[in-house]
């Protein structure tokens, strides 16, 4: 097998093309789809690599639960500079559980504290908040049989400073990511990317194709794209600096 071995390491960096390619010529629904599975499959896989590597690299080290057929020297021989590789290989599996531990108890957090800022507010789809601050975000609902829906959350400083058809067009552009659930692909390319860096150009690619594809429902609903563009663009000048969520699923 030889350097073949760490193929599935390496093969994350075909992630900046693909994600060019998808972005210029794949319907933005489609790119986000197709780039977190790749994003997906690539982590899958060199992931499970470097677990490989640990395995065969530290097999023989005293005290090995692993089976003795993992320390025969014909396996080992597959794999260039074993030992240097299974060491290594315990230190980046580390690393990954860290950060995509750590991005999972952050995303949980932020939802957490996204909640209790709506706790007494009136249980509707949109929740006002009355902030001079411009803000509008997207919050994905809870699962199981208590779950709570979705809700869009938008400031009083946002309202006032779009016209009622460009309100229309932002609270339908915040549905779009509800509905499609675009906060699983955001988390999934996220935690991709924390576990491989080398992925990170696939990160940014669904982050920018969940909003086109935000902005296409949001067209075809108000049935303007003008207003649509004009209401994005709009709402991104002055929401410029202001803090916000920073959950995957908020835009």
């Amino acid at each position: 097998m030889g350097v073949f071995v760490f193929l599935p390491l390496v093969l994350p960096l075909t992630a900046l093309p693909i994600a060019r390619l998808a972005e210029q010529h794949l319907h933005p629904r489609t790119a986000t789809r197709l780039l977190t599975l790749v994003g997906t499959v690539l982590t899958v896989c060199s992931t499970l690599c470097l677990a490989l590597l640990m395995v065969v690299g530290t097999a023989q080290l005293p005290g090995n639960p692993l089976p003795d057929s993992w320390s025969d020297p014909e396996v080992r021989a597959a794999v260039p500079w074993d030992v240097v590789a299974g060491k290594a290989a315990i230190g980046a599996l580390g690393a990954v559980t860290v950060s995509c531990t750590a991005t999972c108890l952050r995303h949980g957090r932020v939802r957490r504290d996204a909640r209790l800022a709506l706790a007494g507010l009136p249980e509707s789809p949109v929740a006002v908040l009355p902030d001079d601050k411009a803000y509008a975000y997207a919050l994905p609902g809870t699962s199981g049989r208590t779950g709570k829906p979705g809700r869009i959350v938008v400031s009083t400083g946002m309202l006032d400073s779009l016209s009622p058809h460009e309100r229309r067009a932002l609270i339908a552009h915040e549905r779009a990511h509800l509905t499609a659930h675009h906060h699983r692909y955001l988390l999934a390319a996220q935690l991709a990317a924390r576990a491989n860096p080398l992925l990170r150009p696939l990160r940014t690619a669904v982050d920018y194709c969940a909003e086109r594809w935000a902005d296409e429902e949001a067209a075809r609903e108000v049935g303007d794209r003008r207003v649509t563009a004009r209401a994005v663009g709009k709402a991104a000048l002055v929401s410029q600096g202001t803090p916000g969520p920073a959950l995957a699923g908020f835009a």
